[in-house]
């Protein structure tokens, strides 16, 4: 099998692309922002534009997740301050279309990274289906908790690869400021690795 092309939707680190452009796939990465390495492969704008360009894999790396996590679920019966009930079940319905469009496009392989979700998000994802599994950064290498969830399609499970100690929950803590949003989204290394590796060799086999 050909190098695979892959996007990475909702990245603007770079961080997973560069993992799998590191083993010589044609990686790109697509956001809102521009990239933060400058990267000429890199597309600023919407990726659901681009679900139809003929990709072997598609990772979204870190989609708008406010509404549906259930960590937030609160705030649809109770929005916080200055914002109405109306306005948060919008958001809520734009964030389940924007994951429906991603896990039913057109691309062989698909893996979709999500907090847990609450049972209003579920209801609304066209063929909704329970995460394939949860990893956490210190499987990865990382000294960190923060449990995140993968919706795979043609996919097989991530398996750690380097399980350290130290379970701190340093992006959860993080204090309230400017940047707190842009360091939360941040992929952790270990994990895109991981995925490059064998994401790209498990393609590679199957399509022996």
């Amino acid at each position: 099998m050909r190098d695979m092309r892959v996007l990475v939707a909702c990245e603007f680190s770079g961080i997973v692309r560069r993992a799998f452009a590191e083993r010589g796939h044609d990686a790109w990465s697509c956001d809102l922002l521009p990239a933060e390495d400058r990267s000429n492969k890199h597309i600023v704008g919407d990726a659901r534009n681009l679900l139809d360009a003929g990709w072997d894999l598609l990772i979204v790396a870190h989609p708008p997740c406010t509404r549906l996590c259930n960590s937030g679920v609160r705030w649809l019966s109770k929005p916080p301050a200055g914002r109405t009930r109306a306005e948060m079940w919008a958001e809520l319905d734009e964030g389940a279309a924007l994951f429906s469009a991603f896990w039913n496009a057109p691309i062989e392989r698909i893996a979709v990274e999500n907090p847990v979700m609450h049972r209003h998000a579920k209801e609304r994802i066209a063929n909704y289906a329970p995460p394939a599994q949860s990893v956490q950064p210190w499987q990865y290498g990382h000294g960190e908790s923060k449990r995140t969830c993968l919706w795979l399609k043609n996919l097989p499970l991530l398996q750690p690869t380097d399980i350290v100690a130290g379970r701190e929950a340093r992006v959860h803590r993080m204090p309230p400021g400017p940047d707190r949003w842009r360091e939360r989204s941040r992929f952790f290394p270990g994990i895109a690795e991981a995925m490059a590796d064998q994401w790209g060799e498990h393609a590679m086999r199957t399509a022996a």
